[in-house]
């Protein structure tokens, strides 16, 4: 130290006071540098935006799939419980069959979706690894340099310095090894954390890949399950044509021999008539004036009409009368006074009640449940023949109508009694 407060150096020159307080400064900042706690953990970067809304829409498509599907699941249910045509138990299946191969492709791409995720994780994670190992051996080998050159290496290499222009440069170069030895502990703690998180992250894409599987398979065996039940659908229905083809024929042949039978009374009652050339004509109950007026022979709701009907099958039927519906066991009226000519099982029409109201005119009453009355029987206007029944199994029960003037089948609802 000299007079003028100036410290000597090696070689015989002195260095101002203050410049030995800015080198302390100087070195108190590198060493506070190099020892400063490092920064908070850095948050590992969030999955593309583009991949959670892949993953999102894929989601809420299977949810929405498998929403339509409960909705058909529910009508199934409900067709299953109720007497229902085929075609439309068929049409259900078919469309359950679509929902859940929909199902099943939504799973396939969701699956695929993953699988690229976890590849490119595991691409990620090798990268980061491999990374790790290299930053760590550098970190290692600063360490170790640190420890070799000891704890005051940054203060003497600071005050060895010759002039005030070395002691700046050699801050400066102090400064950026601290920030490179800073930025290696840094990028050595965020690759830790991405490792961990990318771990982390294959195992809950390998979780949703497991369910995904599992859930495919499910909906795999579902739809053998309704492919299965489709075909059996159509074998019922198939079943159910060939039946209903074979009782249209039975219908035809029995309304042909309903026919052939009021003939047959008719020309009985022509002999009869012929055999007593002196006796009075027995004229018809049946009037003109009847025409729209009778009584309904039971109240109820039309099941189906007289002339030709397309039913639900694409099959033909033509009807002789009129279907009426009403509850098993309601009382069914005659429409006019006459006389029982037929009363037993006569093929489709089940029990039947044929009255002939005189001159060929003829009333018929089809799938009975009970019979009141008996062949050759009169009866008047409004008098119980018999009880509604079921006799057509695709049909719920009720009465079959006919009116036969002169034994030709016509419309029973214009001689019955308008509805208001």
């Amino acid at each position: 130290m000299t007079a003028d407060g100036r410290r000597e150096t090696g070689d015989g020159r002195a260095w101002p006071l203050r410049w030995t307080r800015v080198a302390l400064l100087v070195l108190c900042a590198a060493v506070s540098g190099v020892c400063r706690p490092p920064s908070a953990i850095a948050q590992q970067p969030a999955a593309p935006q583009s991949a959670a809304d892949r993953a999102k829409a894929q989601r809420d498509e299977l949810d929405r799939v498998r929403a339509e599907r409960e909705r058909l699941e529910q009508r199934m249910r409900q067709i299953q419980g109720t007497v229902h045509d085929l075609n439309e138990e068929r049409t259900n299946i078919e469309r359950q069959a679509d929902a859940t191969a929909r199902l099943v492709r939504s799973l396939d791409s969701q699956i695929g979706a993953l699988e690229g995720e976890v590849d490119d994780a595991t691409g990620g994670l090798v990268l980061a690894q491999d990374e790790l190992v290299i930053k760590r051996s550098m970190l290692q080998r600063r360490v170790r340099e640190i420890y070799k050159r000891g704890a005051l290496y940054s203060l003497e290499a600071l005050l060895s310095a010759q002039s005030f222009g070395a002691l700046v440069a050699r801050y400066k170069y102090l400064h950026l090894v601290t920030q490179r030895d800073r930025a290696l502990v840094r990028r050595v703690e965020l690759l830790n954390d991405q490792i961990m998180g990318t771990r982390t992250q294959l195992v809950r894409l390998r979780g949703e890949m497991e369910i995904n599987r599992e859930q495919k398979s499910d909906e795999e065996r579902r739809l053998r399950e309704l492919e299965d039940a489709r075909g059996r659908s159509l074998e019922r229905a198939q079943q159910n044509a060939r039946q209903t083809e074979q009782r249209l024929q039975q219908i035809q042949r029995d309304e042909k021999r309903l026919g052939d039978l009021l003939a047959t009374f008719e020309a009985e009652r022509r002999r009869a008539v012929a055999a007593r050339p002196n006796a009075p004509a027995a004229a018809s109950t049946l009037k003109t004036s009847d025409f729209g007026r009778l009584d309904w022979p039971v109240e109820g709701a039309i099941l189906y009409r007289f002339g030709r009907v397309v039913n639900a099958n694409n099959t033909t039927t033509r009807w002789n009368g009129v279907g009426i519906g009403a509850p098993a066991g309601t009382a069914v009226r005659a429409v006019s006074t006459g006389s029982v000519v037929l009363a037993e099982s006569f093929g489709t029409y089940g029990l039947t009640v044929i009255v002939s109201h005189g001159d060929g005119d003829f009333s018929v009453y089809g799938s009975l449940s009970r019979l009141d009355v008996r062949k050759g029987q009169g009866v008047q206007k409004g008098q119980i023949v018999g009880t509604v029944g079921r006799t057509d199994p695709d049909l719920d029960a009720h009465l079959h109508f006919e009116m036969r003037p002169k034994g030709r089948a016509v419309d029973p609802l214009e001689w019955l009694r308008q509805r208001r």
